[in-house]
């Protein structure tokens, strides 16, 4: 493995399988993702780009292929330590924000954190700091209900962060917002990968946001292709 890269992926295929028929969704897909680098993986609509994340994100299972993060094949690990990954390495961005509607815009973001048991009074600190970072300092107190989207995904944004993950992986993360309030979050996505060099890989149909990360990559026929 190059030691420049945190993420290594190597002939990863996903076969969904019905009485009907076998659907190889994933075809061998091979990626390398540096410390610090930014990632657009594009395609259209129903290629598998949301399964590829799932996938790298342990949320999902492949049907083979290897996945190495910081020198570890962590595809192979059980179950508890997955979970450990996903919660202290792993940063995840949705296109519906995920959030949990009975706590505090600032709770959601401690929550990680907190399922980690690490210290409240040095947790809240940081989660008071990303909120800043997101432009949210006066919102902190709100409840999900009670944020516009672009809100919402800031908060997001802000969780994910929380713990120092290697890798952040963002979902269609403007998706569901107005150009306007989406152009917000890429710009915030793009800020945040280049001030704390956290690497970034983010499913988009977006031209726009796509143009700002350092690479693009498009899912096609299973297979990922580099894209000028």
């Amino acid at each position: 493995m190059n030691d420049s890269c945190i993420y290594q992926v190597s002939d990863l295929r996903k076969v969904y399988h019905s009485p009907v028929r076998e659907l190889e969704v994933l075809r061998g897909v091979n990626l390398e993702v540096r410390h610090g680098e930014s990632i657009a993986v594009m395609g259209p609509s129903g290629v598998g780009k949301t399964t590829l994340l799932h996938v790298l994100g342990l949320l999902d299972e492949p049907t083979s292929g290897t996945i190495v993060l910081d020198g570890v094949n962590i595809g192979v690990l059980g179950e508890l330590e997955k979970s450990r990954i996903r919660n202290q390495r792993l940063g995840f961005v949705f296109q519906f924000f995920q959030l949990l509607p009975e706590f505090t815009a600032l709770e959601n973001v401690l929550m990680p954190g907190l399922i980690a048991g690490h210290d409240m009074k040095a947790l809240r600190t940081k989660a008071e700091k990303l909120m800043d970072d997101v432009g949210l300092t006066d919102r902190a107190h709100h409840r999900p209900g009670e944020l516009s989207g672009g809100e919402q995904q800031r908060v997001a944004i802000a969780r994910a962060l929380i713990m120092d993950p290697d890798v952040i992986l963002a979902d269609e993360p403007t998706g569901n917002l107005d150009p306007e309030t989406g152009a917000e979050i890429e710009n915030i996505l793009r800020d945040l990968n280049l001030e704390m060099n956290t690497s970034l890989i983010v499913v988009t149909h977006k031209e726009s946001l796509a143009k700002v990360m350092s690479r693009r990559v498009n899912l096609c026929a299973g297979r990922l292709e580099e894209m000028q």
